[in-house]
Order: structure tokens, then C-alpha cells, then sequence
């Protein structure tokens, strides 16, 4: 074995040399062979990666990809919230006019729609025709009296000529005659008066509108002191009384819009407030805006709504708010010039709503703005942009136009 060889008895008493060394050597050429294919094949694939998805300038690869977004201009406002409750925007409470008595009929119901002057409710007048029927005979006896004075006198005036009537006699008979004249006009007003009140005896409505109560049923008998026996929403026109605070009320303005929603219900009603309070409950701190509604079902008077109303409404741009980044010089934002390099841009904030940020000063609509990742840029570094549409939207998969800056 001297020469590092290694004889094997085999079972048939042959020998068997085998080289040792040799099997050795060759299984670590073969292990480091495997090693180094693994390593080509692992390393080429890294390697294209980075071709792939490079960008075509040779100094962009290192360039980081931001979105941004164009936020143009959008019509906000501050938006004033309150509650309160619905009525009549003029109630018109009905009552008794006349001197009453026993109500016959009732031709009206709550919900009703009524015209100016329409019967409401009739009262038993056979007491008050009688009267009438008297006054009016009164009215033709006089007439007749007032004829039959005319007649002597015109046939006087023809006896003066001849001497058969004297002077004082025509005086005498004209004066009859205007005393027959009086009292017919006497009787006429009298007959007008007692049809007048007959006519009030019935329950009319004084205007146009919608019934809302009705308190008086056929037999009852009323009187001027009976109250009120109906209530009318003038015009059917309708209002919420929107209780606010004393702040919120210093921003409302009559004119502005609101939406109305009554409780149980997810219709909202748009609506105009007509009148804000110049009066302060000292005990709330509140006031009232009255907001007139038009008629619908189901708006009910009495019940209960809440309000939105749009106070100050302007056009401003509004972005996203990772898009705004404050510090110690205050708010800013990054956007893009025509080189993709990033611009800092001082702003001024409005209101802040789930929209997003209205922005009042420092930007026009028109700019590209780094919606995200702003905090990890500089001004001045250059970037490859992606656009995306304003308010959220999904990105688009191309690069970002250039706009004009």
C-alpha cells in the first residue's frame, strides 16, 4: 500500500485496487461545480430583474415614483348642522266671526286644501233668515212709500202753473218725499247689516292653504269664545325651525340653501333659510333659522328634523390630506415642475371635510401635487410621476402629463 492504493479481496478470492484519493478529489469538483451553476443561475436572474422594470434614462432607476394629482376646482362650503321642528311657515288659526250658534256641517278635514273665502263649517241661521225676510219687507214698504211721494209731487209741480197749488206746498210735498227716499235707505242698510251676519255665521277660510287641525264637529255650538276651530298653513307653505348656536347663527345667512331630513325618514328636503333670529335664548345660547320648505306629505308639522346648512360656499381647490404637510414655516405642499422636480409650495387651509382639504390660498387647481410621500422629498429632487385622478380615485398606469406650469 505504499503507493496509496488499496487492494479489496472480492468473494470469488479475486483483488480489487481502487484509487482513493482520486473518488475524493472528484467529489468535490463535482460539489463545487453544482455550487457555481447555482450561482450563475441565481445571479443572471437578479441580475435582468432590474433591466426589466429600469426606466430608460440611465440615471432614473434612482429616482423614486410619486403620485400626484391635479385637484382643479370645487364648489365647498361650510356645512352648519342643527335640529328643530317642522310647522306651518304661516299658521292661520280659524275661529268664529260672527255671533255663532249650532254648527249643521263641517266640510273640511285636516289635510285638506282649501280656497280663499270656502266654507268650512256652516251654523244653523233659521233665527237670523226670519230677521232678514222682516228687514227686507220693511225695505219694499218703504220703496213704496218713497214712489207714491215722488208721484204727488211730480203731479204738484204740474198744478203750480195754474194757480191750484201753492208754492209752499211743493216745498212740503219734496220734503215728504226725500224723508221716504232716507227711510228706504235706512231699511236697505239694515237688510245689508242682518245679511252680513248671517253670511259670518258660517265658518270661512281666510286665504288659501292647507288644513292642518280641525277641533269642531256637527252639533256643536259655538260662539266668539269658542277659540280656534281650525288651523291653515297659509299657501300649504311649510318651515323648520333649526335651533343653532350662537356662533353657528352668526354665519347663517337669510338666502343660503339647507337640507332638511325629518326623523324616520332619508329623504332630505332642499330648503332655503328666509329668516334668522335676532333674538338669543339667554338660558340655551341659542337661536332659531327658520328654513321654508315646500309642501309635501311627508313633511308634518309638529314633528322633528335635522338640517344641514350650506354657509360661505366658494371655489377652491381640495386635496387629499396626506397631499398637505405642515412644520415650523406652516402648511405646504410639493408639486412638479416641467422637469418632474419637486417645488415646495406654501398654502393657506380652509375647511377640513371627509372630501378632503380646501385649499384658499397658494394654489389654482392646475398644478401637479404630490399627493403622498411627501414628507421623504426635498425640494428640488427629481422624481418620475403617476397621475392620478383628484378625490381618491384609482391611479393611472401611464405617466403624468406635463402640464403648464
Amino acid at each position: 500500500m505504499a503507493d496509496g492504493r488499496t487492494t479489496v479481496m472480492l468473494e470469488d478470492g479475486t483483488e480489487r485496487r481502487s484509487n482513493r484519493k482520486a473518488w475524493i478529489v472528484g467529489g468535490i469538483v463535482a460539489i463545487v461545480a453544482i455550487l457555481l451553476a447555482a450561482f450563475f443561475f441565481m445571479g443572471g436572474d437578479e441580475a435582468a430583474a432590474p433591466d426589466a422594470g429600469a426606466a430608460p434614462a440611465g440615471k432614473s432607476g434612482a429616482m423614486p415614483t410619486v403620485t400626484v394629482v391635479v385637484p382643479g376646482r370645487q364648489v365647498t362650503g361650510s356645512v352648519i348642522t342643527g335640529t328643530g321642528s317642522l310647522a306651518a311657515r304661516r299658521e292661520m288659526p280659524v275661529g268664529v266671526a260672527g255671533e255663532g250658534g249650532l254648527v249643521t256641517r263641517v266640510l273640511v278635514e285636516p289635510g285638506s286644501w282649501v280656497g280663499a273665502g270656502q266654507v268650512l263649517a256652516v251654523v244653523d241661521r233659521s233665527v237670523q233668515s226670519q230677521t232678514a225676510e222682516t228687514l227686507a219687507a220693511q225695505v219694499r214698504v218703504a220703496r213704496a212709500d218713497a214712489d207714491l211721494a215722488q208721484s204727488e209731487l211730480d203731479r204738484a209741480k204740474q198744478l203750480v202753473s195754474r194757480g191750484f197749488v201753492s208754492t209752499a206746498d211743493i216745498e212740503r210735498r219734496t220734503a215728504t218725499r226725500d224723508g221716504a227716499v232716507a227711510r228706504v235707505r235706512a231699511a236697505e242698510a239694515q237688510l245689508a247689516e242682518t245679511r252680513a251676519r248671517n253670511n259670518r255665521l258660517d265658518i270661512r277660510a281666510p286665504a288659501a292653504g292647507l288644513v292642518l287641525t280641525r277641533t269642531v264637529e256637527p252639533g256643536q255650538i259655538v260662539s266668539s269664545g269658542s277659540g280656534v276651530l281650525f288651523r291653515i298653513a297659509q299657501g300649504g307653505q311649510l318651515e323648520m325651525r333649526a335651533q343653532l348656536s350662537e356662533g353657528d347663527l352668526a354665519r347663517v345667512s337669510a338666502g343660503v340653501q339647507a337640507e332638511v331630513t325629518p326623523v324616520g325618514s332619508t329623504e332630505a328636503f332642499t330648503g332655503q333659510v328666509w329668516q334668522v333670529s335676532p333674538v338669543i335664548d339667554p338660558a340655551t345660547r341659542q337661536g332659531i333659522a327658520r328654513i321654508a320648505l315646500s309642501y309635501s306629505p311627508a313633511l308634518r308639522p309638529g314633528g322633528f328634523a335635522s338640517a344641514r346648512i350650506i354657509s360661505g360656499a366658494s371655489s377652491a381647490p381640495v386635496l387629499p390630506d396626506s397631499a398637505v404637510l405642515s412644520d415650523n414655516e406652516g402648511s405646504f405642499v410639493y408639486i412638479l415642475n416641467a422637469q418632474n422636480e419637486t417645488v415646495r409650495r406654501a398654502v393657506t387651509i380652509g375647511q377640513v371635510t371627509d372630501a378632503g382639504v380646501q385649499i384658499v390660498q397658494g394654489l389654482d387647481g392646475t398644478e401637479r401635487v404630490v399627493r403622498s410621500a411627501g414628507a421623504f422629498l426635498t425640494p428640488g429632487q427629481k422624481v418620475i410621476p403617476r397621475r392620478e385622478a383628484a378625490q381618491g380615485q384609482a391611479a393611472a398606469a401611464q405617466p403624468a402629463d406635463q402640464p403648464k406650469q
